[in-house]
């Protein structure tokens, strides 16, 4: 078993820290080149834009649930309301280019219209929760600051220095970042290989996949394990052929790569534990009410 959770170990590092070093690179891009006024006019509001705004986006960035978390806590810190994070980080792993491409080729055309459609109603519906729940700040919003100079963006030379710019990208990205989230996702990444080294995925797959446990069976994988959208398409072929019902397949599609223990452990730490249940509670109720949907359509 220690030998299977070493694999499993290495698996993971292997597959989420190439993802995790283009999220906090992006984090860095935005933190440095994203105008504060363009958060404050579009993911600083409670409405339905910015909601929609960070769905969208989020659905059309090509990175999966790790690199998405230094993405959104740096768009946090920006100042950008709960609603529109938690949006940014249910429709950002959620889908792909890529994983749509190959939902169509693996599972077809319906199958494909309806996931996408589905990451957008959940995108959307947990924002616009999130803008009605109260939590304390723990994150002060940042101003719009050089960080050589200390002064305002627009009066100092540094902000017109490319290698200063570059500098600040990459502080901000691979220094700061990593010392916010670095040690949850650590540990997150270790509890992801303990799972998938001691959970018996054949005698699980052997027992629930029948009927309406194909449902529990989907949602509770789906929550326990690391996913990404693109893999968790041949992955639920595979299920489906084995004899687990299609609504249960649209389950484990939405909520796979939603939640990983890094989502967990950073929501928990960025916005306390209440916020965390609502939010995986919200991913549960939606991607199950959907996939029922989808098995009856």
């Amino acid at each position: 078993m220690f030998n299977e959770f070493l694999l499993h170990l290495k698996h993971y590092f292997i597959e989420i820290i190439p993802a995790l070093v283009l999220g906090f690179g992006l984090s860095g891009l935005a933190h440095e080149f994203i105008p504060q006024s363009w958060v404050d006019r579009n993911l600083g509001k409670t409405g339905l834009k910015p909601i929609l705004t960070s769905t969208l986006v989020g659905a059309m960035l090509p990175i999966c649930c790790w690199g998405s978390l230094p993405v959104a806590i740096g768009l946090y810190k920006k100042g950008a309301k709960l609603g529109p994070v938690l949006a940014f980080l249910v429709a950002t792993p959620a889908t792909s280019i890529s994983a749509l491409l190959v939902s169509y080729t693996v599972l077809g055309l319906k199958f494909t219209v309806f996931i996408f459609f589905a990451v957008i109603v959940m995108g959307v519906t947990i924002g616009l929760v999130g803008n009605r729940l109260h939590y304390v700040r723990k994150i002060k919003e940042e101003k719009d600051i050089c960080p050589h100079c200390n002064a305002m963006a627009g009066t100092c030379g540094h902000k017109e220095d490319l290698w200063c710019r570059v500098k600040s990208v990459l502080k901000y990205a691979y220094i700061d970042m990593p010392r916010e989230i670095g040690r949850e996702t650590l540990l997150a990444i270790v509890l992801a290989a303990f799972v998938a080294a001691y959970v018996p995925l054949g005698a699980l797959i052997e027992r629930y996949l029948a009927g309406a446990w194909g449902y529990v069976f989907s949602l509770v994988f789906g929550l326990l394990t690391y996913v990404c959208s693109t893999a968790t398409v041949p992955l639920t072929d595979a299920f489906m052929k084995q004899g687990m019902n299609v609504g249960a397949g649209m389950v484990f599609l939405l909520a796979g790569p939603v939640t990983s223990y890094g989502t967990i452990l950073v929501l928990r730490k960025e916005f306390g534990s209440k916020i965390l249940f609502i939010y995986l509670g919200l991913i549960s109720i939606i991607s199950i009410l959907l996939g029922i949907l989808y098995a009856n359509i």
